[in-house]
This record gives structure tokens, sequence and C-alpha cells, in this order.
């Protein structure tokens, strides 16, 4: 953690995620666990699976983002039963909330999951579990969103998305969204565009990963092809003033995870994350985990980094809190409550500053 003088007030900020990948938070000692409970074997020809210290330390050591995926689908094959859905989301729950988070927006993956033979509803119901336990408990709302696979045909991707049962969970509001994630290269948003446009028929939020390794044209793309509502990632969006203007002017809201692109070698540092370029540009951002588990660190050490790197100021950490929870896909009485409590934080600070 930071050793700024804000950083009770960092603390305190009541945190928006909007980008974190639920299964992205399964850590190597609760994958260790449960693939002792599930008879599950692991490679055996990886060193880094020895011990889950040795797998943390691997963890460390990503070189892209196909270089981390294939550890985070290795990682799921230990979630078999609606109960290990429920521990994974339960185990982020407790340490977001710790934190200081407030409202989560969640992915996840039914492709990798169906892949498996592990249906949509185990998966579901799992995590559906832990979020009413978070809400209840820790004060935590939430909302659920499939990720659709890039490095899948579209075709598997739309098949995915017509399965009667993930349509169930559409129809009765158990599923909020769309989004699209996995390999960006070479995958152009426009390639999904059936999807979206069904999605959009429904009524349901859309959003997707575009400008963490794809080019910024992939942002834009996004926006005109797929119609979507937010950008996940866009770090890339600073390199073309044009786009970037573009999406100032929109408010669409960027996912941010400084993080993982530096863990993801999309950056260097956590100062070449563009944060003070867009608040100079008036594009709208939240920060975000993306995959904590794998990245080292939760909603709180993000905001710490950020920090660090930038030396933000009472009003810029309070823009960014409201545009956080003004761009949550929850309703509006959930947002004033946010807002009431990020108020009442400031005014806690204020008073004692």
């Amino acid at each position: 953690m930071c050793k700024s003088p804000f950083h009770p007030l960092l603390q305190a900020l009541p945190k928006c995620e909007h980008h974190m990948h639920i299964e992205g938070a399964l850590s190597p000692d609760l994958l260790f666990d449960l693939a002792s409970r599930n008879d599950v074997s692991l490679p055996g020809n990886d060193e880094s699976f020895a011990s889950p210290s040795a797998l943390h330390n691997r963890y460390k050591r990503f070189t892209s983002l196909d270089d981390f995926l294939q550890y985070y689908y290795i990682g799921m094959s230990v979630l078999i039963n609606e109960s290990d859905f429920e521990d994974l989301a339960w185990d982020y729950f407790q340490k977001a909330a710790s934190g200081g988070l407030a409202h989560a927006e969640l992915f996840f993956d039914p492709q990798a999951h169906s892949g498996r033979g592990v249906g949509v509803s185990t998966v579901v119901r799992g995590f559906d579990a832990a979020r009413r336990r978070a809400e209840e408990e820790l004060g935590v709302s939430s909302l659920l969103t499939p990720c659709f696979l890039r490095h899948l045909p579209a075709e598997d991707s739309l098949s995915a998305f017509r399965d009667p049962v993930l349509q169930q969970y559409f129809a009765s509001g158990s599923l909020i969204g769309v989004g699209l994630d996995s390999s960006e290269a070479d995958n152009p948003p426009k390639l999904w565009r059936a999807i979206f446009e069904e999605a959009g028929k429904l009524g349901l939020k859309k959003t997707a990963h575009a400008g963490e390794e794809g080019p910024p044209e992939y942002v834009s793309e996004a926006l005109e092809e797929l119609q979507v509502d937010r950008i996940d990632h866009g770090v890339t969006l600073a390199r073309n003033p044009t786009i970037m203007k573009e999406v100032a002017r929109k408010g669409v809201m960027l996912s941010l995870c400084p993080k993982s692109n530096v863990v993801l070698r999309c950056v260097q540092n956590i100062q070449q994350v563009p944060i003070r370029t867009y608040l100079d540009a008036g594009v709208n951002f939240s920060i975000n985990s993306d995959d904590p588990a794998y990245f080292g660190g939760y909603i709180l050490d993000n905001f710490c980094e950020v920090h660090e790197a930038f030396d933000l100021s009472l009003e810029e950490w309070t823009h960014i809190c409201k545009t956080a929870i003004e761009g949550s896909w929850c309703g509006r009485a959930r947002k004033d409550e946010l807002l009431h409590k990020l108020e009442k934080v400031l005014k806690d600070w204020n008073a004692q500053n």
C-alpha cells in the first residue's frame, strides 16, 4: 500500500469496479484447494504448479496477454461445482470490500466453462449465491455480465450467446449485458457485430475490450460497429487524439486497469498509463483491477499506485469516483446511495484535514 498521507482517503472512497473478471480472482491458494477438492490434476510438466508460492512467483513474470491467458484458462479447470464458483466470488468480495469496494460489475466467460462440460446455470447460481451474501454481509452491490472469447471463432460466440439457458438469465435480469474479451490482437471488434446487434434488441448493456494490446482504431470500431456503452481498457486510445476527442465528446467511459497494463507489458510502468492525459482531455474513466489474483492487486492497490504515480488532487479523486458511480449500470437509487456515501467521506476528510 502507498505511504501517502492520502492513503486513508483512498481507503475510504466508495469504489465502483467495472472491469473485473471473476475467474481472475482465483488465487493460487484457492486454486490448489479446489484442485484437491475436485481431484483435478494440475500440469506436472510445468514447475510453476509445484506449489501455490511457485505459481504466485510465475504470475510475476507474464510476458504478454497470451502468456497470461494460458495460465488463466488452466486455473479455470479446477472450477467444477456450484460451490466452487461461490467460494471464488466470495473470496473476491471479501478482499475487495476491505479496500472500499461498494459496487462491482463482474465479467465471466461462459464459453470457457461450457467447453469443459460445466453448464451456465452451475456458474451463475454459484456466483449469485456469493453476490447475495456480499450484499447482505458487506453492503456490496453487484451485477454480472458474460463475456465472449475473441480467440475463438465469432460463430462460436454467437452460438454461446443464443444458448437458451443464457437467454433465460438475460430475460430475468440476472445477467445485465454482454462483453468481449480475450486475445485482442488481430481480432477486430466488428467480427462480433451479430452478437451485439442481438444484445441491443434485447435492451442489454454492451461493452468490449478494445485498445489494450490492439490499436486505438479498435476503440472507434467497437463504438461504431458494436455500439458499445463502455470501453474496457482503452489504454492505447491516447495515441490517436482524434478518436480520443470523440470518446470525450460522447462521454463514453473507459474501464482502465493500471496494474494489469504493467504486468502484461502494455506499458512499462504506471506512469505510462495515460491517467493525466485522459483527465486533461475530459475522457471519462474508472480504475479497476481486471484479474487481481494474477496481477498482484485489488482495486485499492490500483488506486494507491495511480496516486503514487500521478499525485492526484482531492478534486481529481472526487471526479474519478463520481464518474465511476455515474458510469455504473446499477439503478438511480443505488447511484444516489453511493454519491451520498462519497459526500460523507469527503466531508469527514475535510473536517479532519
